[in-house]
Parts: structure tokens; sequence; C-alpha cells
């Protein structure tokens, strides 16, 4: 079947991804394991960032991108994302998007991790809901004219690839096993990693075994070893509940107990930004006290948690029993997002022509530690990038082989290869347990081991700690050797790494 824009991946970045393409005349596919109504884009919870007040500019939230990123980050990707973002913001109320607001038609805006500046737009904490519903309304017009097909409940099985790369790809009915070979340009918006790791904050639809899939087949990873722990998330059975940072922003604050009484760590070791320093910062904190660290958010009005925190509260009220109005919450680090995927450059494209990649499961905007609000934008602004280039490239030739799929991981291999994941990639590694974790994931058969492992190499090469990678044996960061984007490259035997120096700022 001909497609000339083929999607995977029907979250914000998929969406958006078949939106600019259906805008432009040009018909879409639209693959996804489960409906947009359930993609992972919808547990976003805090808000997404915008240069909207009079004290801001978007001079500044690159800034603070590049800041939080520890230099990582492409600075030209930066500069465009940042410079979209109030655009985005408008287009999104256009759609219908009820986000706070102050007044006729100037959203609200609060306070976020890494920014001394309220720039994160927000719908109180469940932002992520109210983008999507509107996204997917407007998605539906151009579905009832065709230019958008849908094909739910299916599976990405492999790509087509030719003399000049990507041809199009496979997919696969998960009801049926009935598999469709579709011709076009190819946009992975598969999300991240979260399947790997098992136990995170995210869904687990979100496996990564688009981007093992890719990566046996030869696409380059970058950036892997950067895995963000966001530092308040409390224990539920098989995954862990996010408490939004949104909830540092209207005044939690974060404690241990010393003597009986609490004391607020961050406000004492972090003056300036306190308990909202960056992600990294505070969950590596919490792992150098080894103690149970609360969130206290009984000094909160009640109106803030009516108008701006009233998802948070039920979340707590349903799932962990706890009202947060009277008593503070448990809260420990856990696996949130991932900083490195797919190595795509500034426009999104892929070491293959004729592949594209958004979103998490990509490595863009991010650098070692993401900035908090700027995952939903990073999304729809790489989606849209993503889409601009393969509509400029054009689709490959029709033609080329079309790669077998993968064999499926049993359970207890996937249980083990969790296992072994979680011990090497915590907030801390070193070297014997990164070595340790890629010799026992060699005796595992599929994509996700070598994934895993994948993952490993790049954290074992660097050799400093910087934004969510801490090597407890390099303490250190070490900008002359290490201020590069980490590249891990498999060639059908050999798992390789190297590192490519940051572009400069055009």
């Amino acid at each position: 079947m001909s497609a000339r824009a083929i999607v995977v991946g029907s979250g914000l970045a998929g969406l958006f991804a078949a939106l600019e393409a259906a805008e432009q005349g040009v018909p879409a596919a639209l693959i996804s394991v489960r409906p947009s109504e359930r993609a992972q884009s919808v547990m976003a919870e805090g808000g997404i960032n915008a240069a909207l007040g009079e004290d801001d500019s978007t001079e500044n939230h690159y800034n603070d991108t590049m800041a939080a990123g520890r230099f990582l980050a492409d600075p030209n990707a930066v500069c465009k994302l940042t410079a979209a973002a109030p655009g985005i913001v408008r287009r999104l109320l256009d759609l219908g998007v009820l986000f706070n607001m102050r007044g006729h038609d100037e959203p609200e805006l609060r306070y976020f991790g890494g920014q001394k500046i309220k720039r994160t737009v927000f719908a109180q904490s469940g932002s992520g809901k109210q983008i999507m519903s509107a996204v997917i309304q407007e998605a539906r017009k151009y579905e009832a004219r065709g230019l958008i097909t849908r094909y739910d409940r299916h599976a990405f099985a492999g790509l087509a690839v030719g003399d000049n790369g990507c041809t199009g790809c496979s997919i696969r009915k998960a009801y049926s096993g009935e598999m469709t070979y579709l011709h076009g340009s190819v946009i992975i918006a598969a999300g991240g990693m979260h399947g790997l790791f098992g136990g995170t904050t995210g869904s687990l639809d979100n496996s990564g075994a688009v981007t093992a899939a890719l990566f046996r087949t030869g696409v380059p990873l970058a950036n892997g070893e950067f895995i963000q722990y966001h530092p308040t998330t409390a224990a539920m059975p098989g995954k862990r509940l996010l408490i939004s940072e949104a909830a540092r922003g209207e005044g939690g604050r974060l404690f241990v107990l010393r003597d009986g009484k609490p004391y607020y760590f961050m406000e004492d070791r972090y003056p300036e930004l306190g308990n909202l320093s960056p992600r990294d910062v505070i969950s590596r904190e919490m792992w150098s006290l080894g103690e149970q660290v609360y969130l206290d958010l009984t000094g909160l009005p009640d109106e803030v948690f009516r108008a701006r925190l009233s998802d948070t509260l039920d979340d707590c009220l349903t799932h962990l029993r706890i009202d947060p109005r009277q008593n503070p919450i448990p809260v420990a680090p856990g696996v949130h997002y991932f900083m490195g995927g797919i190595f795509v450059d500034e426009n999104h494209r892929t070491a293959f022509p004729g592949l594209y990649a958004a979103g998490e499961c990509c490595c863009q905007y991010h650098g070692a530690n993401r900035l908090g609000g700027n995952s939903l934008l990073g999304a729809i602004f790489g989606g849209i990038a993503a889409a601009h280039s393969a509509l400029a490239d054009g689709p490959q030739a029709i033609g080329g082989e079309y790669l077998p799929p993968d064999t499926e991981q049993s359970a207890e291999d996937r249980i083990a290869t969790q296992t072994i994941v979680r011990d090497a990639l915590g907030i801390a590694r070193d070297r014997a347990e990164l070595e340790n974790g890629i010799a026992t994931l060699e005796g595992l058969p599929g994509s996700m081991p070598l994934l895993a492992r994948a993952i490993m190499t790049g954290a074992l090469e660097r050799r400093e700690s910087r934004g969510a990678h801490l090597r407890t044996d390099y303490l250190e960061q070490n900008d002359t050797g290490f201020r590069k984007t980490t590249v891990v490259s498999y060639d059908g035997g050999t798992i390789s790494a190297r590192f490519e120096n940051i572009p400069e700022r055009r």
C-alpha cells in the first residue's frame, strides 16, 4: 500500500507529524499499538514551556534549556525550539485547549524546575489530557477527508530498506498477526524506552521495541546513558506514580527528618532554586542522603489544590490513600524520561535517508537532562520538524527489502533484562556494574538486550559525571573530553561507541 508519510506512534509527536503532512495535502498513515487516547502524552501533567511573560524571552528559555542539559544539546535545534514555543501555545489555544487563563486570551504561567521565571503554561495538573483531546479532534477532521489513515492495534514490524535508504515499513495487526506493507517516508514517534526498565512512571506500551529493532538494523543511537530519574514518584503495583513537578512549582517542599523535625535540604543546599532545581540535581541529592524523603504540600491553600493541582490531589487520594493537604507524601526518584534515543540531526533526519524520528524516542533538545516543561514542547515541535524534512526530501524510490520482524522476548527473558538494566543504570553507576550488565546481557536473545547493551556501552565510555549520568568512579564533569554527543552503532556483530562534537551555534 502507498502512503507518502508513515508515522509510527500516535502521541503528540506522531499526531503533529501526521497533521503537518495532512495539512500540506500529503496522505499520512498513523500506526499505533493503542489509540491516541491511551498514548504516553496523555499522562503529562505539569505543562508546556513558552516565553510568554513580560520578563521573559525566547533567549532566556534557550539559555535555561542549554544549562539544564549541561550544554550537550544541539544549540541550533534548541534555538529553533524555544523560538517556536510561543506560536505553538497560541496554536494550541486556537485548537481549543483549556489552559488555565489569566484573562480573556492570556494563559496563566507557573514556575517549573530549572527556571527562575514563570514560563510553564498549564491546565491544572492534567495538561497532557487537555492538549491531546484537542489535537485528536483536529486529526479526526483529516481522517474524515481521507488524508490520515489510522492503523490502531498495529505494531511496527520492520523497515523496508533499498539501495538509497528507507523506502517504507511493515506493520503487524495485534489480534491476527496479519502483515501490511507500506511505502513512503517513515517518521518514528514511538516514545521512550520504558519497557526496557519496567517500573517507570511511563506507559509500558512505550516498550522501546521499535528503537531496539532500528538499532539492530543499523540506525545509530545517541546519549542513551542520560536517563532522567524524576525526584518525586511513589510506588504502585508495576510502576511509579508521578507526583508532578507542578506541586513544587506551587510551593511544595522536600524534606527528610532530622531529630524528628523536617530538614528542607534543597532549600539549605541550593538556596537559589531550592525545590525547583533541575531534576538531576534533586534526584542526586536524594540518592546521596540515603533516607526517606517527603514532599510537603500541607502549607498550600485549598484554592491551589482546586484550581491547579486537582489531578495530583486525586492521584494521591486514589492510589496512595494519602491526603496531601494533611500529610506529607513519601517520595523517591523513579525512571521518568529518556533524553537519548535515535540519533537525529537538527531537522530530525536519521542516518538512513527516508527515516526520521521525533519525540522521546529520539535524541534531541534535552542534552544531559531535560528541563521540566520541555517534553510536550519537544514532542510537538519535533513532530512538525520531522514532517517538514520528510515532505521536503520526498519518498525514496519504491522497492527495497522488507526486513523480517524481530523475535519477541519471552516473559522470563524480559524480566531478566529489566532487572539487569535497573541494576546497572540506576542514578549512580560505575565501571564494574556496567561491565557486568553488558556481559550478562550477552547471553540473552533478541533486540531488547542488544539495546540495553548499547546504552550501557555509552554509559561505560562516558567517563565523567554530567546531568543524569552519575559515575561514582568519575565524579567530575569533564568538558575537555566529554562535552560531546555519545553515538553508539551496531554493524551486525559489534557495538561501538564514539563521541561527536556539539555543533556551534549559528
